[in-house]
C-alpha cells in the first residue's frame, strides 16, 4: 500500500516533483563541479607552485656563518661543516617521500679564477664557484632511480647555450658575472684554491635573477675536488609537495599531545616535512623558505575557501528551492492528509510518505547532479585554471548524502506541519 500511494503521489502530481527534482539537480551539479575543482586543481596548483623553487633548505647544524660580500663568499674553502651526498637517497624513504618532488645539493667554493679567450688577454678575479646538479641520477634503496636537480628546484633558471654534464669538467657563467668580464660560450677558465686547481669549459650563460648571476656553477664533483671534500655538500635545497598551513601546522611538536603529534606528524605540513628531514638527517638545520611556502599557502587557502563557499551557496539555495515546492504540495494536499488521517493513518506514516518521496527525487536529482556537474567540472578546470578534471566516483556518494540531506533539511517543516494536520477541519471544508 505505502508504495502504492508514492507512485500515485509521483502520478498525480508531477509538476511539482519536476520543480523539486530540477533544483537538485542544480545545486548537486554545482557542488559537484566545486568539489571536484577543489580536489583536482588543488593538487594541480600545488605542483605548479614548484615552480617557484625548493620551499626547503638544509644546512649542516653546526655550520659557520658565510661571509660573502656581492655574491662572493670569502670564508676558507675548507672551513665550516658539510653534509654527506651518500645520506640523500634517504630523502625519499620518509614518510612523506612521495611529496619529494626534487633536491638539489649545493658546495660554494670562492676562487681564483683565470678567463682565457682568443678575442682579449687573459684576465684575472676571484669569484664563487658553485658546484650542484642540473639533471641527477639518484639510486634509491627500493632499487628505483631518481631523477633530480636544479632543472626540478630551480627550474626559472634560463640557460644560453647548454648545461654541464654530471661527469663532464665544463662550467656555466652567470649572467652578471659573464658580462661583467666578458665570459662567452666556449672560453675557458682556470679555477684554483691554493693547492687544487681545475680547467673548466664555459658551455652556457645562465640567468638565475640572483646571486647565481654572479658566480660560476659547475658539476658538483669539481667543487668537492677543488674545495678537498670529495662526496660532501654544504646546502641542500628540497621542493617538498605540501597542504597550506593551519593552526596545527604552526603548533610546536614540542607542545603536542600524542594525537595532534600523530596527526601532524600523518600530515603534509612544509613543518612536518622538514621534521622527518631532519629525523633522517641528523645534525641538519631544516628552514623553511617563507617567500615559497607563505605565498602558495595563501594562494591555496584562498582558492579552496572560495569553492567551498560556492558550494555551500548552491546548497543553501537547492534547500530554499525543496522547502519552497514543499510547502506549496503540502498546502494543494491538505485533502488527502485529511482523508488519510481519517482512515486511521498516523502522523508517522503521513510524514513517512512525504519524506520518501523526497529521498527518492534526491536520489534521482542528485545521480543527474553528478553527471552533470562532471561535464561542468571539466569546464571549469580547463577554461579558468587550465587544468582537465576527470570525474571522481568516490565523489558520488558524498553527493547523494549532501542532496538526501539538502531534501530533508529543504522540507522538514512544510512537511512536520503537514503529517500533524488535523483531519476534522478538513473533512468538514475548512
Amino acid at each position: 500500500m505505502f508504495v502504492r500511494l508514492l507512485k500515485e503521489s509521483f502520478t498525480r502530481n508531477p509538476r511539482r516533483k519536476v520543480l523539486t527534482g530540477i533544483a537538485l539537480v542544480l545545486g548537486m551539479a554545482v557542488a559537484t563541479a566545486t568539489f571536484t575543482v577543489a580536489v583536482d586543481v588543488g593538487d594541480q596548483l600545488a605542483r605548479e607552485f614548484r615552480s617557484l623553487g625548493a620551499n626547503l633548505l638544509v644546512t649542516p647544524q653546526a655550520d659557520t656563518l658565510p661571509v660573502e660580500i656581492g655574491g662572493v663568499d670569502y670564508r676558507p674553502a675548507g672551513q665550516g661543516a658539510f653534509l654527506s651526498v651518500s645520506d640523500l637517497p634517504k630523502l625519499k624513504t620518509i614518510f612523506w617521500r612521495h611529496n619529494i618532488l626534487g633536491f638539489t645539493p649545493f658546495l660554494d667554493v670562492p676562487v681564483e679564477a683565470n678567463l682565457r679567450s682568443s678575442r682579449a688577454p687573459t684576465k684575472s678575479f676571484q669569484t664563487t664557484l658553485i658546484g650542484t646538479w642540473y639533471k641527477h641520477s639518484v639510486p634509491i634503496e627500493d632499487g628505483t632511480t631518481f631523477i633530480t636537480g636544479a632543472s626540478f628546484t630551480h627550474p626559472w633558471w634560463k640557460i644560453r647555450g647548454q648545461w654541464f654534464a654530471d661527469n663532464s669538467n665544463n662550467c656555466v657563467a652567470g649572467a652578471s658575472l659573464a658580462q661583467k668580464y666578458g665570459i662567452a660560450i666556449g672560453d675557458t677558465l682556470d679555477l684554483a684554491t691554493g693547492a687544487h686547481k681545475l680547467i673548466a669549459v664555459v658551455t652556457g650563460i645562465v640567468t638565475t635573477g640572483d646571486s647565481q648571476d654572479d658566480a660560476v656553477l659547475c658539476p658538483l664533483p669539481m667543487a668537492q675536488v677543488l674545495v678537498g671534500k670529495p662526496g660532501e655538500f654544504r646546502q641542500l635545497f628540497v621542493s617538498a609537495l605540501t597542504k597550506p598551513a593551519d593552526t596545527l601546522a604552526q603548533k610546536d611538536p614540542n607542545t603536542m599531545t600524542p594525537t595532534e603529534f600523530d596527526r601532524w606528524y600523518c600530515s603534509p605540513y612544509i613543518t612536518s616535512i622538514g621534521h622527518q628531514i631532519q629525523q633522517i638527517l641528523p645534525g641538519t638545520h631544516v628552514e623553511t623558505i617563507r617567500r615559497v611556502a607563505e605565498t602558495e599557502g595563501r594562494v591555496l587557502s584562498r582558492v579552496g575557501l572560495l569553492l567551498w563557499i560556492v558550494t555551500i551557496a548552491a546548497l543553501i539555495a537547492a534547500a530554499l528551492a525543496v522547502g519552497a515546492t514543499s510547502a506549496t504540495t503540502a498546502m494543494e494536499r491538505r485533502a488527502e492528509v485529511g482523508l488519510m488521517k481519517a482512515l486511521g493513518a498516523t502522523n508517522f506514516l503521513v510524514g513517512g510518505l512525504f519524506l520518501s518521496e523526497q529521498l527518492l527525487l534526491a536520489i534521482a536529482g542528485g545521480c543527474v547532479g553528478f553527471v552533470l556537474g562532471a561535464g561542468l567540472a571539466r569546464e571549469l578546470g580547463e577554461t579558468v585554471f587550465g587544468v582537465a578534471t576527470s570525474p571522481r566516483l568516490v565523489v558520488l556518494p558524498i553527493i547523494l548524502a549532501a542532496a538526501a540531506a539538502v531534501a530533508l533539511i529543504g522540507s522538514w517543516i512544510p512537511l512536520y506541519r503537514a503529517a500533524h494536520i488535523p483531519p476534522a477541519p478538513i473533512l468538514r471544508g475548512q
